[in-house]
């Protein structure tokens, strides 16, 4: 089977892209910031398409970000979106939140660990993803890692998406899924989770407005909805809920936030479940963010181990 990944495709596409212009407002972070931000786990359709610049797409949109010498962030774009680019850009980096005062929020003052994670990724976002593209993301994360999900969406947006621009398409969405064959989506390297995504179709094919739905909902009744969802436990609806609508409270558990709670925090047996309402309570209403931090630096720290052995 021939596949071409749309993002990387763009750069061969007829497509005219933007100069290289500044963010504003100006953003300021580190390149491992930028990294872990585009390519740790929150989103799966960026690439890095050199050492420093990544190309990526949510929704209809297509960018491009670098750092320039003083590690602000540029940007560049379709010229045909050029118009309504800088807004949404600016909505799914999070700028339309103060960051910088949740961030000064969390216990780091009188948590030693956390406040070495927040040292070691000045300038970490938290991405205000489309809650469709996240969920359907997110059902196809389990058991699997970055690389095989991005492939996966890859691939659904490659034979089920539309086209926007030259070498630009989009990801299905969920009455397009449900119009799609359970064994044309398993082609998409989707496996049992092919069946998921069939099933959730189904539900929220009839109902386009349940993304609205679920924003508005207090996070403990949107966390709710989403379980009832086929395919969705406590991690993929703390995941969806916090990348992509903005509930911070939610505090997704995973096997390095597992690793990191029972080493740095002693909370050896504790369940999935239990390790997230003690995260809630101890890091509070931005607990989220505490995670993302967490989480990132237990990835490097195994990854600089790694290297050393």
């Amino acid at each position: 089977m021939n596949f071409t990944n749309p993002i990387e495709s763009a750069s061969n596409a007829s497509a005219v892209w933007t100069p290289w212009q500044p963010l504003e407002p100006a953003l300021v972070l580190s390149a491992s910031s930028l990294a872990e931000t585009l390519d740790g786990g929150q989103a799966f359709r960026w690439n890095r398409e050199d050492a420093g610049t990544w190309r990526g797409q949510w929704s209809r949109f297509a960018v491009r970000l670098r750092l320039d010498p003083r590690n602000r962030l540029q940007w560049s774009g379709p010229v045909a979106q050029q118009p309504e680019l800088p807004a949404a850009l600016r909505r799914y980096l999070g700028l339309d939140d103060d960051l910088d005062s949740r961030v000064d929020g969390l216990p780091w003052r009188s948590d030693p660990h956390l406040a070495r994670a927040v040292g070691a990724f000045p300038g970490l976002r938290l991405l205000r993803q489309p809650l469709s593209e996240t969920l359907l993301a997110f059902l196809c994360s389990a058991t699997k890692q970055i690389v095989q999900i991005k492939r996966m969406l890859a691939l659904l947006a490659e034979r089920f998406g539309d086209d926007v621009l030259p070498g630009i398409r989009t990801l299905p969405d969920w009455k397009r899924l449900d119009e799609v064959a359970e064994t044309d989506l398993r082609r998409c390297a989707l496996g049992f989770r092919a069946r998921y995504i069939k099933a959730v179709a189904a539900r929220l094919a009839p109902s386009p407005e349940w993304t609205g739905e679920v924003e508005r909902l207090p996070y403990p009744e949107a966390r709710q909805w989403l379980m009832r969802l086929p395919g969705v436990g406590e991690k993929v609806a703390d995941c969806v809920l916090l990348f992509g609508a903005g509930k911070f409270e939610a505090f997704p558990v995973d096997v390095w936030i597992l690793k990191t709670m029972r080493q740095r925090y002693g909370l050896e047996d504790w369940s999935p479940s239990q390790v997230a309402q003690f995260g809630r309570i101890h890091f509070g209403a931005d607990a989220g963010l505490a995670q993302q931090f967490l989480f990132a630096r237990e990835r490097r720290e195994f990854s600089r181990r790694k290297e050393t052995t």
